[in-house]
């Protein structure tokens, strides 16, 4: 069983209302007051402020955990709202950690915060976590998840690994000392753009919650030096079917962070790594754009224009402007349905996807094809409030 070294319960005391805050934990024989000395002596980064940072940030302030971090640059959105259950529709506009850290001390106000209002980097990454015993990892990208990984290995920190997507989620706890890590379990990322990102597929509200959860059980696990920790298993979920299968992980000698001879001495350029250094931006720069206005001003001239719409089905339910419904995955074998002569506007939810269009277009020969920039999220701010935008 793995335990923290760091923590040093026998310094640390409870006073009497802590013993009573605490109580339910007490009397538990797995817990009692060393446990709940541990808890208080540890220290936890938390990755986000999101979908998996707030219960998991939420749970570990109310169990007793004396030290929190949390890393997050980001401010709370309305889209938010369906999961990241520590921010309020009153906090739409704030700082996710001025949010959190509210939330976070009218629970516990015995709770020591620390917050890194920063993105992380390959550049201070190792800094940050040099002050803390586990990092939980609430982050939802490949380039950050492979960043929190080899700055765990090379730290020597427990890595606390959830993610989620649409009704599936996955947890497990890497960069132990005998267990794997994240990259013997992907030793490459995906291709960009194979696995689509929550804002692009969706993701069921309550999964992080559950995820999280679990997440918040394996730090305090770990903290206490109980029970079997995810070393070495991935806990796949599905929330759909409710049903968890397990998979064994084994740690790869061969793994160039983690492995007998590793080969990754220092933290390098992830978004290089994952292949995505400036991906979107690159293929929107080199399309053809119209701006949501002149459209507009086109439409309304009766102008001859065909607006294709590659988003999917269930967005074009949403809302739509009015566009012919192709999927950006269906174009390759629909292209023969649009007319190389006519002049066409592609449109997605943003312009990313449907920059991706028009660049596939234009190498099949189209030529009077241009992108509308910013999607009809740029239509609804721009052209037509009444449009809900998603």
């Amino acid at each position: 069983m793995t335990t923290l070294t760091e923590a040093k319960p026998e310094a640390i005391t409870l006073s009497n209302e802590e013993i009573l805050r605490y109580s339910r934990h007490l009397i538990m024989p797995e817990v009692g007051m060393e446990g709940q000395q541990k808890l208080k002596a540890a220290r936890v980064l938390c990755i986000g402020a999101g979908g998996l940072g707030s219960p998991l940030a939420l749970y570990l302030a109310a169990a007793g955990v004396g030290t929190l971090g949390i890393v997050d640059f980001d401010v709370v959105d309305y889209t938010n709202l369906q999961r990241q259950i520590i921010h309020t529709t009153a906090d739409v506009g704030r700082k996710k950690l001025d949010s959190a850290t509210e939330k976070l001390k009218a629970i516990n106000p015995f709770l020591n915060i620390r917050t890194f209002e920063t993105k992380l980097t390959s550049e201070n990454a190792l800094e940050i976590f040099a002050d803390f015993d586990i990092i939980a990892d609430g982050t939802d990208n490949f380039p950050t998840r492979y960043l929190v990984n080899d700055a765990c290995v090379l730290t020597g920190k427990p890595n606390i690994y959830g993610s989620i997507f649409r009704f599936e989620g996955q947890a497990s706890v890497f960069a132990t000392k005998k267990g794997p890590c994240y990259r013997c379990l992907y030793p490459a990322p995906p291709p960009p753009g194979l696995v689509p990102s929550c804002a692009e597929g969706g993701v069921l509200g309550i999964l992080p919650g559950l995820v999280g959860v679990i997440q918040a059980t394996e730090v305090i696990k770990l903290i206490l030096g109980k029970g079997e920790p995810l070393i070495g298993r991935l806990l796949l979920i599905d929330a759909l079917g409710m049903k968890f299968r397990e998979l064994k992980l084994r740690k790869n000698p061969d793994c160039p962070v983690c492995g007998t001879h590793p080969t990754v001495s220092r933290l390098i350029d992830y978004n290089e790594f994952c292949g995505i250094r400036g991906e979107e931006t690159l293929v929107t720069s080199n399309v053809p754009e119209m701006q949501v206005e002149e459209l507009k001003r086109a439409l309304d001239a009766g102008e001859d224009i065909f607006v294709l719409d590659v988003r999917e089905p269930h967005e074009y339910q949403i809302c739509n402007i009015g566009g012919h419904l192709i999927p950006l995955g269906e174009l390759p074998k629909r292209v023969h349905e649009l007319d190389s002569s006519r002049e066409i506007v592609a449109h997605c939810r943003s312009g990313v996807r449907s920059a991706k269009a028009v660049d596939f277009l234009r190498q099949a020969g189209f030529r009077k094809v241009r992108n509308l920039a910013g999607g009809i999220l740029a239509w609804a701010d721009r052209v037509d409030p009444k449009v809900p935008k998603y």
